[in-house]
């Protein structure tokens, strides 16, 4: 199906064409015509399938229709999206998507001066797309205005959610219109995911592109058993032996991102790392070189796992495993967008193999296992073996020498007389006498 086949206004229809976007993906075919009729949505589909353009279109078709747009100085639309890469992103599709509808558009993060921000929300736009924390600064502030608001839409809600933004979600809601239509989209649909769509839209429509918790049939998925000591020198191996380019890395932690960006430097691959401490500039000036081939390697945390759109990025490996097994799907939906194919490697330790399995429980299929020679993961039997050998070992030498140090001070003592007096105040050792 083509987007011309939904009647958008010429302005959208040339902008769409400058963008090469010509066939509807399955959550654009039954979300639009959904928001256009005005029902409030929970939709679901996996990452890189054009959620962003499923909302978007049908909002900014209304908008124009409604002439809306330029209106006056406060915005008709919102969009509440968890991590600062990914408002700056939507927000630079909406502007590419309204290019010929002259569509205001501010992003609200922080990284980036309040005040400069108030400013340009005094000047008027059209479509506010912001992080709840910024976002709630400026309410506190009354920067901005929400009453006007026809439109919310909550992207990546079940990230949001996991992330503890719920209160602020909530306090956002209740400045809004209370009139709006309301669209939530999610690559998952939690418990709290759930609820909070029956809470803000009782008669909400829900869409289903794929099963939960699905990974792209176009991604290939391989794990590397290795221990997690020699996990650096299995990637700068893999990345050198297969000449891999456009890598993105996942680690857990920043102190262990910044290590191996550091090692893989010295190993002679240009690498950067991304993530929450690094400056705003920093992170964007990363992934800018990172997408435009400057950069072999980019190395984050789990910021960059939601909404990042790497045009043909081929490999996304996990160096570590994710604390939770739903953000497995989310990292590798870096790869493998828009039908395109990928491949997802995840280098597994022995400490991580429970993670391993509740990750195959949830996706529902076994992965590859892959052993690189010289990189072998040490027998767990054999291992235990050897630790309950050693303890036993440890447990003896430590009866005996108990036993030594009593014979020791038996003999010590031996010869040994001790002096008692009697008396009225009972009995009274004195010195021990050779």
């Amino acid at each position: 199906m083509k987007f011309d086949s939904f009647s958008f206004a010429p302005e959208l229809l040339k902008a769409l064409n400058e963008c090469n976007y010509r066939d509807l993906t399955p959550i654009q075919q039954q979300a639009i015509p959904s928001i256009r009729k005005g029902f409030d949505v929970l939709a679901s589909a996996q990452t890189g399938t054009g959620k962003t353009a499923a909302f978007s279109l049908p909002i900014l078709q209304k908008l124009f229709e409604k002439q809306l747009l330029n209106d006056n100085k406060n915005a008709k639309a919102l969009i509440v999206t968890p991590t600062r890469e990914l408002a700056e992103q939507i927000g630079e599709n909406i502007k590419a998507y309204g290019k010929y509808l002259n569509v205001r558009v501010i992003t609200l993060f922080g990284g980036k001066p309040r005040s400069v921000q108030a400013k340009k929300l005094e000047q008027g736009c059209d479509i506010i797309i912001a992080t709840p924390g910024r976002l709630l600064e400026h309410i506190t502030a009354c920067s901005v205005t929400l009453s006007d608001i026809d439109y919310l839409v909550l992207d990546e809600a079940d990230r949001m959610l996991d992330m503890g933004f719920i209160k602020d979600i909530q306090k956002v809601i209740q400045v809004c219109n209370k009139h709006r239509q309301t669209l939530m989209f999610s690559a998952t649909f939690s418990g709290g995911v759930r609820k909070l769509a029956d809470d803000i839209m009782p008669k909400h429509k829900m869409i289903v592109v794929d099963k939960q918790n699905t990974t792209a049939i176009n991604v290939s998925q391989v794990v590397y058993p290795v221990e997690q000591r020699r996990k650096h020198e299995l990637l700068a191996e893999l990345i050198g032996r297969k000449n891999w380019h456009q890598v993105l890395v996942f680690s857990s932690t920043r102190e262990e991102s910044e290590k191996l960006t550091k090692e893989l430097n010295l190993d002679g691959i240009s690498t950067e790392v991304i993530h929450s401490e690094k400056a705003q500039g920093h992170r964007r000036r990363a992934l800018r070189e990172f997408k435009e081939g400057k950069l072999r390697v980019l190395v984050s945390t789990e910021v960059a796992a939601r909404g990042l759109d790497i045009p043909d990025l081929e490999y996304v490996v996990n160096y570590d495993l994710p604390f939770l097994p739903e953000d497995y799907v989310h990292r590798i939906g870096r790869t493998g967008r828009a039908g395109k194919s990928g491949v997802a490697i995840s280098f597994v330790s022995r400490e991580e193999e429970r993670t391993l399995s509740d990750i195959e429980k949830l996706i529902g299929q076994k992965l590859k296992r892959i052993m690189v020679p010289g990189y072998e993961v040490s027998n767990r039997d054999l291992l235990l073996k050897q630790l309950q050998k050693r303890r036993s070992f440890a447990k003896k030498k430590a009866t005996e020498s108990d036993a030594f140090e009593q014979i020791s001070a038996e003999k010590s003592m031996a010869g040994r007389r001790t002096k008692v007096k009697v008396g009225s105040q009972g009995i009274k050792t004195s010195k021990k006498l050779k």
